[in-house]
């Protein structure tokens, strides 16, 4: 550590035991000057900074650390925000949270700062999934709203995801703009308390109107009703889907859900996984040892705030498999799509969104069906802006990233896990009335469009060496972009920080009509894709990879997939991850 950095990080947390801090906080601070150099640096070296998922960090003290004064600043940072830019208009903001440790307390310090800066706020009563927030915000006409949550993250972390009035999280410029409002601000500037009769409380009749707009977008009641004995079980994983996930499962008309109990008990601390995220195998393992034991036909399970859905079902032969993000959406993009068609929805203004590292095969189902795509940055804020840009003239159908997250319709703004559960479970409905299960349904679907095959590889790299490491990474892939991907040559890069596509066949440069990134995509002859991006609120750089193959009959299905998963090694050994 260079001296200069340590300088800088003894001022900063000198600053907190001068200022006005708490004296538990100040106690604290004092305890890693003397005892702590390294966590000293960690917590104080750069302050917390939006990402695609807003704040998120470590909880503790410290300017790189989750509390209520880097809550308070983000919170001030918003209120003066607003102010300028919805002057002369009465100001509102909706607050929510999740399960996790000290979610409540900095989302009741949220909305006392939003109140004492004369802002009527709507706060929940108790944790609420998050999409519900995005949904409260345009329904109360707000101006924005925050809600506490980490996400997936393991139980250290919290996080604060601010949103805007259309419900979606803040993008260019709102969200520079406020990082740029808090980096200006002091602790004394913020108003932590007064006008509390602003507050009000949301209860449990709001789901209600939640729960009957997501009803809205059921496509096969008939079908549900003829498999309403569709044997499920659900786990939320001790968050937030732990009461709606199974009410809006009911209001489809399913009526043989079960849960499991350990994991209904709300705890942020989340004492029966390792880490409480869909996408690990460990974090459904319990739920899929209660679908043996009561054979049932479908699982799902929530992140603690109830954006994301991860799923297992059955194979050909009976064993229980985790489609992975981009399976699930495949399923759910191709069931939207079918049954709009069959009923004779599509007028041609429809379209879909996926994020640039999603499967392509959402694209070409798709094209099947006269579908435009979109295709947007990671990060569902900006699936929200592509619905925002066409509200009035075109209709989002559905959308949906890699990483779990799905929406359809557009009355709220935010990947939804308890809208796209009840969806997930319409969808394996459907495919049992037809005679077949889900994974029938999958390998359908790469019969008619190809076999897609992702993968994801995450490096992660911690604290302030690990960000130091992220960015020569992608210097070096900048400076040295791989000449084949498993023999296989580069026929396109993207650089999205540059906005540049270069082709390698023709030597030309296009521009890219996307926000800039720090995010870079090979492609290679054979079809192959690489996208590499450091992670906007993890300690990680995360490596993208599709391939795809043909799949003549389903017998040949366990075959061509060993083949792409050997084409997957192949790419990431020719690109030197370790």
């Amino acid at each position: 550590m260079d001296s200069s950095t340590l300088t800088q990080v003894k001022a900063k947390a000198q600053a907190w035991l001068e200022g006005n801090f708490d004296k538990e906080t100040k106690k604290q601070v004092r305890y890693l000057l003397e005892n702590n150099e390294e966590e000293l640096v960690e917590s104080f070296y750069k302050e917390l900074e939006f990402g695609t998922g807003g704040l998120r960090g470590i909880m503790g003290v410290g300017t790189n650390r989750m509390n209520i004064y880097t809550v308070g600043m983000a919170t001030q940072a918003l209120c003066n925000y607003w102010k300028k830019t919805f002057p002369n208009q009465e100001l509102k903001a909706a607050v929510a949270h999740d399960c996790r440790n000290n979610s409540r307390l900095f989302a009741e310090t949220t909305a006392q700062i939003f109140a004492a800066n004369n802002i009527k706020t709507y706060l929940f009563d108790a944790l609420r999934p998050t999409p519900e927030l995005s949904f409260a915000i345009r329904h109360f006409g707000c101006q924005g709203g925050v809600v506490i949550t980490a996400s997936h993250n393991p139980k250290e972390y919290n996080g604060y995801k601010a949103y805007w009035n259309d419900g979606g999280q803040l993008i260019e410029p709102h969200d520079v703009n406020v990082v740029n409002e808090a980096r200006s601000i002091q602790v004394d500037e913020v108003k932590f308390d007064g006008n509390r009769h602003l507050i009000e409380a949301v209860g449990e009749e709001f789901d209600s109107l939640y729960l009957n707009n997501l009803k809205t977008l059921s496509l096969s009641p008939d079908v549900i009703q003829r498999n309403s004995d569709l044997k499920i079980v659900f786990t939320p994983i001790h968050g937030t889907g732990v009461k709606l996930v199974p009410m809006a499962l009911k209001k489809f008309g399913f009526t043989n859900v079960h849960t499991v109990p350990e994991q209904d008990v709300i705890d942020g601390n989340f004492p029966t996984v390792i880490s409480p995220n869909p996408e690990n195998a460990e974090a459904l393992k319990m739920a899929i040892e209660l679908a043996q034991s009561i054979d049932a036909e479908l699982v799902m399970a929530n992140d603690p705030d109830a954006d994301r859905v991860g799923t297992a079902i059955k194979d050909d032969k009976g064993n229980w498999i985790l489609p992975n993000g981009n399976q699930t959406g495949s399923l759910l993009v191709y069931y939207m799509l079918s049954q709009w068609a069959k009923k004779g929805k599509l007028t041609g203004k429809e379209y879909i969104v996926k994020t640039i590292v999603t499967s392509e095969l959402f694209a070409e189902i798709a094209k099947k069906y006269g579908v435009p795509h979109y295709d947007v940055l990671t990060g569902f804020k900006y699936i929200a802006d592509i619905i925002k840009q066409n509200e009035g003239k075109k209709t989002f159908i559905v959308g949906g990233e890699e990483s779990y997250g799905y929406l359809a319709g557009e009355f709220v703004r935010e990947k939804d896990a308890v809208m796209a559960a009840a969806l997930i479970a319409e969808t394996a409905a459907w495919a049992k009335d037809n005679g077949k299960s889900l994974f029938d349904l999958l390998l359908d679907i790469y019969m008619e469009f190809g076999f897609y095959k992702e993968a994801l590889v995450n490096v992660v790299k911690k604290g302030k060496t690990g960000a130091e490491a992220i960015q020569k990474m992608m210097s070096h892939y900048r400076s040295n972009p791989p000449q084949e991907l498993n023999g296989s040559k580069i026929i396109s890069i993207k650089d999205y920080q540059s906005s540049q596509e270069l082709n390698l066949q023709t030597g030309k440069t296009t521009k890219i009509d996307l926000p800039k990134s720090n995010v870079l995509q090979f492609f290679a002859e054979d079809g192959s894709k690489v996208s590499i991006r450091p992670s906007g609120t993890e300690p990680k750089i995360k490596f993208y990879f599709g391939v795809k193959g043909e799949l003549a009959n389903k017998d040949e299905y366990e075959k061509m997939n060993k083949v792409l998963d050997n084409k997957i090694a192949g790419i990431i050994k020719s690109l030197g991850i370790e």
